[in-house]
């Protein structure tokens, strides 16, 4: 007896049928994916601040200090050599990097001390202290502080090993693509 070719019962048939689901259903995950991004949304998967989905929310006024934003990085040989070391992950933001999660602590003519911890105007900014090696054991270099500048923003998290303002100093505010919004998060 013959199998005809388009017997939905022969496995070439099967592994066809497969191939078009699976196609199928990567096209719905990434037009979901797509669609997420467009919309604002973003999934955090790092420990600087609580893990799931975050919104962006539009800011239509400057950065104040307390305001937790998404920032792109600028592609300065700092943030080059973080890409390098797998500080920074792969995403949207120019250079193809994530966009960073984290809070503003200082905004320009403000003076950021680096010591031990970080103080901004004489106050120290809680859990703060620095790292002198990253988790692979490399050492880490601290921003040497300074005054903020103009049209720029220095960033903290409270997660002891973030990659943040204490290492790559202040970024420029233009990077700030909004306000920062927990949609269903979750901070182990």
């Amino acid at each position: 007896m013959k199998t005809s070719v388009f017997a939905f019962g022969t496995r070439r048939a099967q592994r066809a049928h497969a191939v078009v689901l699976l196609a199928l259903a990567a096209s719905i995950v990434g037009s979901g994916v797509a669609a997420a991004i467009v919309g604002g949304f973003r999934i955090n998967l790092t420990p600087s601040e609580p893990l799931g989905l975050w919104r962006i929310v539009a800011l239509d006024r400057p950065a104040a200090a307390g305001d937790l934003v998404f920032i792109c990085p600028p592609q300065t040989a700092v943030m080059m050599a973080a890409r390098e070391r797998g500080y920074l992950r792969s995403g949207t933001c120019p250079g193809g990097v994530a966009p960073l999660i984290k809070t503003v602590v200082a905004v320009p003519g403000q003076h950021v001390q680096i010591g031990a911890r970080v103080t901004i105007d004489g106050h120290p900014i809680p859990f703060s202290d620095l790292a002198e090696r990253d988790g692979n054991g490399r050492s880490m270099k601290p921003f040497p502080g300074g005054v903020v500048p103009d049209e720029s923003v220095f960033l903290h998290s409270p997660f002891r090993s973030s990659y943040d303002s204490r290492y790559f100093g202040p970024l420029p505010a233009s990077g700030i693509l909004g306000l920062a919004q927990p949609v269903l998060t979750y901070a182990p």
